[in-house]
């Protein structure tokens, strides 16, 4: 049902652009519904697109750092990741994103800074407390680690009980 439900909005979307000249958002609304089909490197060419005809599309960086994520190209990601914050720098989804894909490439500090900011952003975020939580334990910060669990539990993300338990007791 979901997978229809994305090609019935692919068409709709398809059937809209075809009438006219794109504008950028219109090459990322159709990144986007090509990325919910995964066809990630169909949504990078759409993305590209998209910030060609406009440079300072933060959400087109955003979104093309997602689909390469989606494609584990990790530096790729931060890079887009990064234009995007310089670009909206009160992004708290594109720090926490940047910080997700350092991990990835074991830069547990990097990580760290950029879950840091995505709390400021946004104060009750749990994923970031439970992922920083996380980025601390690579860095053998059990302390540390087991503060932000303990808070990301707070803040309703179940799964970080789960690590406070193997690993804070």
């Amino acid at each position: 049902m979901k997978k229809l439900k994305l090609f019935v909005l692919f068409s709709l979307l398809t059937a809209t652009f075809s009438f006219g000249q794109k504008t950028a958002e219109d090459y990322n609304n159709s990144g986007n519904a090509k990325s919910g089909l995964q066809d990630y490197r169909g949504a990078i060419a759409d993305y590209n697109k998209a910030i060609e005809l406009k440079p300072d599309y933060a959400d087109a960086y955003y979104n093309r750092g997602v689909a390469k994520d989606d494609l584990q190209d990790y530096r790729g990601a931060i890079a887009d990741y990064t234009k995007a914050i310089e670009l909206k720098p009160d992004d708290e989804a594109a720090y926490y994103n940047r910080g997700n894909a350092k991990v990835t490439l074991q830069d547990y500090s990097g990580a760290i800074v950029d879950y840091t900011k995505a709390i400021k952003l946004k104060p009750d975020f749990a994923l970031a407390y439970n992922n920083r939580g996380a980025a601390k334990l690579g860095l053998q910060d059990l302390n540390g680690a087991c503060l932000d669990w303990s808070k990301a539990g707070e803040l309703g993300n179940a799964g970080a009980y789960e690590k406070i338990k193997k690993y804070c007791n």
